[in-house]
This record gives structure tokens, C-alpha cells and sequence, in this order.
């Protein structure tokens, strides 16, 4: 049997789409809970700056994929793709968070939620992006899932002005001045770059197991 049939298998067994909706409704709930107890708290949340967090956009994208990756599996190589870019987001939320975010207030106050946008959530997405290897993976994707936080980058700062808000320290340029937040965010986009091919690394590593491009050796006589 080959490597591509056992995938497809495994992609369909009834634990790996169970584990993917058990993990997708966990992010679901997060998700909805912060903006539900601050509107019966507050009577009022503001939507525009919480799906202006990366980590939200993360999170909602990763949870998007679970439910596709549990109840559709789709085996086409744009979803590969597409889980990879996930992973990504959420490797780059989750070390992100713990290298310069810590002790920073980014309006996730409630602990379990904090804990499952920031590790919990990630750490599944990695399990499952190596257990379950890419599959038809196109050619330098690690490239393109770059886009994701280039376009953020882009957008907040476009963004920030206007509603004199920015969502993370490292790019807001009204207490650091702009030189120092373009060197802040090479630095940070530097560390993408390495996670975003790791997270390529993790996905198609053969685990021991002969490449396809690995000649075939044949009994001889």
C-alpha cells in the first residue's frame, strides 16, 4: 500500500476527525466566550479591534480548517496548503505570545481562553499537521504563507492611524518611533520566516520512509 493511500486513510478514520472536531470546537468556544462575557459585562465589545489581533485571525482560521479537515477531508492540495498556513499562524501566534507578549495585555484577561488561543490550539495544530503529513504540499509554500502575516503587518499599520490603536507593542510606532518598529518587525519577520519553513520541514519529512524520488532497488539474480 502505498504512502499516499495510507494518508488518505488515516485522514478518515473516526479518532483523527473526532480529535479535529473535539479541537475545533474548543477553539469555537474561546473564540465566542471572550466577546459574549464582555457584552453582558459591559453591555458593548469592539468587534473591529478584536478581529484585528493576529492571534484571533489565527485562531479563526485554524478552527475553520478542523471543521473542513473533520467533516469534509478534503484531500486536494489547496486544503494542504491551506493547513500548513494555519499551522503556521498559530506556531507564529504561540511563540510570538511567549517570547514578547507575556506580560502584555492583549485583551484576552480570561485564563482558560488565553491559554487555549495561545497554547492549547497551536500545540493541536502541530500534532495534527505531523501526524497527518502533507500531502501534494505545492512547491515552496513555506513562501507564500509568508503573505499572511506580511498582509496583517500592512493592514494594522494602515489601520492604526485611523483608529489611533495598535494590537501589539512591536508595531506600533507612537511611543518607539518608526526606526525602531521597522527594525522590531525585521527582527520579528525573520523568526516567521524560520517558523514558516520549519512548519514545511514537520509536514513532509519522510520519517525514515524512502522519497518518492528515491530510486527503487531491485533483487538481483
Amino acid at each position: 500500500m502505498s504512502l499516499d493511500v495510507d494518508l488518505d486513510t488515516l485522514h478518515r478514520t473516526w479518532w483523527v476527525r473526532t480529535f479535529r472536531l473535539a479541537a475545533a470546537a474548543l477553539g469555537l468556544a474561546a473564540l465566542i466566550t471572550l466577546p459574549v462575557n464582555a457584552v453582558d459585562k459591559n453591555g458593548s465589545f469592539d468587534f473591529g479591534n478584536y478581529f484585528s489581533y493576529f492571534t484571533v485571525l489565527s485562531n479563526v482560521l485554524a478552527v475553520a480548517v478542523l471543521l473542513v479537515g473533520a467533516l469534509a477531508v478534503p484531500s486536494a492540495s489547496w486544503f494542504t496548503w491551506l493547513r500548513g498556513l494555519a499551522t503556521t499562524c498559530m506556531v507564529v501566534t504561540a511563540v510570538v505570545y511567549a517570547m514578547l507578549l507575556r506580560n502584555i495585555d492583549v485583551q484576552l484577561n480570561t485564563q482558560w481562553i488565553n491559554d487555549v488561543m495561545h497554547r492549547y490550539l497551536p500545540l493541536i495544530m502541530v500534532i495534527d499537521w505531523i501526524v497527518l503529513s502533507a500531502r501534494n504540499l505545492p512547491a515552496r509554500s513555506w513562501i507564500s504563507w509568508l503573505t499572511a502575516p506580511l498582509v496583517y503587518g500592512v493592514y494594522s499599520l494602515i489601520r492604526g492611524p485611523i483608529v489611533d490603536w495598535y494590537p501589539y507593542p512591536f508595531i506600533d510606532p507612537r511611543s518607539q518611533g518608526y526606526g525602531s518598529m521597522v527594525v522590531s518587525l525585521i527582527i520579528v519577520f525573520a523568526g516567521m520566516i524560520a517558523m514558516s519553513a520549519g512548519v514545511a520541514w514537520l509536514g513532509t519529512r519522510t520519517l525514515g520512509r524512502p522519497k518518492p524520488t528515491d530510486p527503487v532497488e531491485t533483487p538481483t539474480a
